[in-house]
């Protein structure tokens, strides 16, 4: 939600039309995270005493209303376009409403004042923002917006000017002015500063929302690894450089491929060419205590600039679902070893091996997650549980907190989020952390929060995956924990065949999903059969309870049509009144261990008249659906092992949500009021 970012040259010229396009090609890379606003600001002149220094630009809308109203007001005032900067800091952002409504006044950046002495753009919430903004009324402050925000800016003026009138001559700096703001703040964000007072300087600071610097010097190949320091990185030697501050990878990539993934409680100052790092701690009421100077290196993005274009796709969505095969291929490679001189199939996850003992010998395994991901563990907890002989218990992160659950020191708590940064699944972990579980992460974001606060865990290796509705994030994470099951339940002689039975179908997986795409068209007539439908119901349980809320979470998420996943088991108990000629129903019965209840669950549907449509194995459409049902339609997957078979029954389904979407006329990959990264609670 929300997306952040800044660019600033310094010892470079720049003409202000290229600012202008490397701002807003920022932002075009953050529109999949969802948003309803945008805006930026850049100087009025290369002279930083010009009048007004800074403009800003907000708009409601998409990111092109912003660039044609930016070019229109540009026309208007006869800006010039060619005008070069050598050394210039220009903020963007696009914005997720949670405070006031989407409208020009509300969006980022937000403003201290008329003349724009400083702004701020900002992800996240400020729970205290009531309070600060009363006493900032009282000192005369008059707000322009609804949102949190805009008292940040304020209390940096506000700051600034009772330091100069206190102090006199001498000069406070950027970095007092923000530290002194942050210790008035809390709830969760990040925030980048730009101000008159202090030109072509930028800080970046962050609690709990993402941030990254991403880092292009134009003349010298410096280690990718150097740390920033005095000596070297810092020295005002008048290299140019292209900083880059961005709360997506995914902003950055296409310029640089060397980062720094902020940390909480750092703030980091661009100024000169050079980057200064400033750390707080909390103290014991929340404020922040003891500001020192740090040292960091710079890391290197594992990420190509293909990954986040569409190649000769239509959507994200749709190359992402395509992409399976090989997204798999990736999470699985080096993982899987099979053959040798023992001819051994086994599992290594080397970001686990030094804590799978404490693993087995804890008392349950709490899964942690949120929406998709929350999937994805329910369909592997029943082969964690078979594998492992460990209680699997399951949690929504959000729930968890809301009850205080009981997290107990010989737990494993394991966290699933694709992004890494899911405020609840986070807040859930420092839980966890506090009650002394040991935490496990599964993400598909290396260096994000919860990779970085986890005791252990595992990299899903996905690739960058934009479609807001998550697709081939979910199978590699239902792989991933496939794999941890065969990595906990080690080597007992009463599993083997099965352990080995398992591993040789994940190697099979990814060509059972590219067979299974194949029927593209097929769910495409379907979708064009359900184009009118208001509901549709998914049926599913064991292994596929997880493919029924998952199906049914797409069809939601993306096709905005009422979709509902239940468990067949329950039919019974409530959702059989829905039940008549009219309601499309979905039922996977694949064969498995439930195959006859499923049988039977199709049989009593069939009887009230239910317009049904059953996903089943190969060479059992009889078996399901008779050939004299005329108001049946019969979906044939490939058969695997049982707990693997959720990854290939899922597949269809995406497919039905997709084109669903398309049919329909809505944006696949930025569904409405959806974002992809859910970075505030």
């Amino acid at each position: 939600m929300c997306g952040i970012f800044a660019y600033l040259n310094y010892n470079i010229n720049r003409e202000r039309s290229y600012i202008l396009q490397v701002l807003f090609n920022g932002l075009r890379r953050l529109e999949y995270r969802g948003y309803d606003s945008a805006g930026i600001s850049i100087d009025h002149s290369s002279d930083p005493n010009s009048l007004p220094p800074s403009l800003v630009f907000r708009q409601e809308g998409n990111i092109e209303s912003l660039v044609k109203s930016v070019y229109q007001e540009v026309a208007e005032t006869n800006l010039n376009l060619k005008e070069c900067f050598a050394h210039h800091a220009g903020i963007a952002h696009t914005r997720w409403a949670t405070h006031g409504e989407p409208a020009p006044r509300n969006s980022h950046p937000q403003s201290s004042d008329p003349g724009n002495e400083f702004l701020v753009v900002h992800n996240g919430v400020i729970t205290n923002y009531e309070a600060l903004k009363g006493t900032l009324v009282r000192h005369g402050f008059t707000f322009e917006s609804e949102t949190d925000t805009e008292v940040i800016p304020k209390l940096a003026k506000y700051v600034f000017d009772k330091a100069k009138e206190g102090e006199g001559d001498q000069t406070i700096t950027f970095s007092q002015v923000v530290l002194e703001v942050m210790r008035h703040l809390e709830g969760a964000y990040a925030l980048i500063f730009k101000s008159q007072h202090y030109p072509n300087e930028l800080i970046a600071c962050k609690r709990g929302s993402p941030l990254l610097l991403g880092v292009k010097e134009l003349n010298e190949n410096s280690s990718s690894g150097s740390a920033f320091h005095d000596d070297n990185f810092l020295s005002k030697s008048g290299h140019p450089k292209e900083l880059f501050l961005s709360s997506d990878a995914n902003a950055v990539v296409e310029h640089t491929k060397k980062v720094l993934v902020i940390e909480d409680g750092e703030v980091v100052h661009l100024k000169d060419g050079g980057v200064s790092i400033l750390k707080f701690d909390k103290g014991k009421h929340g404020g922040l205590s003891k500001v020192a100077s740090v040292q960091r290196a710079l890391s290197i993005l594992e990420m190509e600039v293909e990954q986040i274009n569409k190649g000769n796709f239509e959507h994200y969505m749709q190359k992402e679902i395509h992409e399976q095969p090989e997204s798999l291929t990736t999470t699985m490679r080096g993982r899987l070893l099979r053959g040798g001189s023992c001819k051994a199939k086994t599992v290594l996850l080397g970001g686990l091996k030094d804590h799978l003992k404490t693993i087995r010998r804890s008392r349950r395994i709490v899964f942690i997650g949120c929406g998709t991901s929350y999937n994805a563990a329910l369909a592997a907890r029943p082969i964690l549980e078979e594998l492992s002989g460990i209680p699997v218990t399951m949690e929504i992160a959000s729930d968890l907190l809301d009850r205080q659950g009981p997290i107990y020191r010989e737990d494993t708590a394991v966290f699933v989020s694709q992004s890494g940064e899911t405020a609840d699944t986070l807040s859930a972990l420092d839980y966890a952390l506090e009650n002394g579980a040991l935490c496990v992460g599964i993400t598909n974001t290396v260096g994000s929060a919860i990779a970085r606060k986890t005791h252990c865990g595992v990299h899903i290796n996905a690739g960058a995956e934009i479609g807001v509705a998550s697709t081939k994030a979910y199978t590699s994470q239902i792989v991933v924990m496939a794999m941890l099951a065969l990595a906990i339940g080690g080597d007992t002689i009463s599993n083997q065949a099965r352990r080995e039975a398992i591993i040789d179908g994940l190697f099979d997986l990814p060509n059972k999903v590219r067979e299974v795409l194949k029927l593209d068209q097929v769910m495409k007539d379907l979708a064009k059969q359900l184009i009118a439908e208001q509901s549709l119901l998914v049926f599913g349980r064991r292994y596929n309870y997880a493919t029924a809320l998952e199906g049914a979470l797409k069809v939601k998420e993306v096709a905005l049509m009422h979709s509902e996943g239940i468990l067949a088991g329950e039919m019974k108990h409530g959702p059989l009144a829905l039940v008549d000629e009219n309601l499309p129903i979905f039922v996977i019965a694949t064969h498995d261990a439930c195959f006859s209840k499923q049988q039977s669950v199709i049989q009593q549907l069939h009887a009230r008249k239910g317009r049904l449509i059953v996903m089943c194995s190969k060479g059992e459409a009889a078996s399901v659906c008779p050939e004299e049902w005329e108001s049946c339609r019969v979906i044939e997957v490939p058969q695997l092992e049982d707990c693997l078979q959720p990854v290939v029954n899922i597949v269809p389904l995406q497919l039905l949500a997709y084109h669903l979407t398309v049919l329909r006329g809505f944006n696949v990959d930025q569904p409405r009021n959806l974002a992809k990264s859910v970075t505030t609670q």
